[in-house]
């Protein structure tokens, strides 16, 4: 209904060329920019629920205080995997895993792996390349989820959350805290959880926007051949060449799969080529920018290091594999 809804506003009433590169741009940022406002307000809504009814504080203590040998990060990215979310879908469940109190490795692992794995990419891989690639693809995504929030948990990166987020967590924690001792109804805290959902929309609208916007230019401006060129290049520097090209653009794993089918009918190298997908999909512009207003520009570097690193490795474990 969204995307009807984007094409009638674009084609029909702003006359737009639905083959254009303006056309494709602008139709591109009128559907995301409603989705993810919808989609960041009632998950937000979602976790003042969870916050107000659910032992939020007793998930986390286990968290911090048990010993789950991973099982933890293990968790969060395969909740990730079956999450139909793009890098900025996935922003506000990383809001609402903030906002709760779950440490920021294991949301890192959720927030990792989210964009680079979903269900209708899996089906799409599966047709294309097989049962063996898709089960690399996959398990390869769950691993980098689990490894990158276990390395970043282990940095002690939370000191770089922006202020805004640490506003946001604290006054979770006292209303949690006063909701644990009040009987009110539901339909009675309603208008306060809708109230605060809000709240966070408004906070973040001009991140996403903005985000939106760089992906909507690169989506309709982009050359796919610019990419393709440099990337069919057979030498050692074209994995990390491909990821560093990848980061400009913005589109979900599905949408992406079509594109590497091509490269690799080309000629393209399948380990290079999913490694370019991978980096579109979890290391694009619009990304670090809905980032900026959770993290400071330092938590978002050394995120976004980290994750560059393990799918440059990534790239060439599939193309010695594959």
């Amino acid at each position: 209904m969204i995307q009807r809804f984007a094409d009638w506003l674009v084609f029909s009433v702003f006359g737009l060329d639905g083959a254009s590169a303006l056309g494709g741009a602008v139709n591109f940022f009128v559907y995301d920019s409603i989705k993810i406002v919808l989609l960041l307000f009632f998950i937000s809504a979602l976790m003042g629920i969870v916050n107000a009814y659910f032992p939020i504080e007793r998930l986390r203590n286990y968290l911090v205080s048990h010993r789950l040998y991973g099982l933890q990060y293990l968790a969060a990215a395969v909740f990730g995997a079956i999450t139909p979310f793009c890098s900025c879908s996935s922003i506000p469940l990383f809001i609402g895993f903030v906002k709760g109190g779950i440490p920021l490795g294991v949301t890192l692992s959720f927030l990792i792996t989210s964009p680079l794995v979903n269900e209708v990419a899996v089906a799409m891989f599966l047709s294309s390349f097989g049962v063996k690639a898709t089960m690399i693809y996959v398990g390869s995504g769950i691993l980098l989820g689990c490894l990158g929030g276990m390395v970043l948990e282990r940095m002690h990166l939370e000191p770089y959350l922006s202020d805004w987020v640490k506003q946001v967590q604290a006054q979770s924690e006292r209303q949690t805290a006063g909701w644990e001792k009040d009987h009110t109804p539901f339909v009675q805290r309603l208008p306060a959880i809708v109230g605060d959902a809000w709240q966070i929309v408004r906070g973040v609208l001009v991140y996403v926007l903005i985000g939106i916007g760089i992906g909507a230019c690169m989506h309709g401006f982009v050359p796919e051949g610019f990419f393709e060129q440099y990337m069919a290049r057979d030498n050692w520097f074209a994995v990390p060449l491909s990821v560093l090209l990848a980061v400009p653009m913005y589109a979900n794993a599905a949408g992406i799969v079509p594109i590497v089918e091509v490269f690799v009918a080309k000629g393209i190298p399948l380990g290079t080529a999913i490694a370019f997908m991978m980096a579109v999909v979890g290391l694009s512009l619009p990304e670090a920018t809905l980032l900026k207003k959770v993290m400071t520009w330092r938590l978002i570097a050394i995120f976004f290091a980290t994750v560059t690193l393990f799918i440059i490795f990534s790239g060439y474990m599939f193309n010695l594999l594959l």
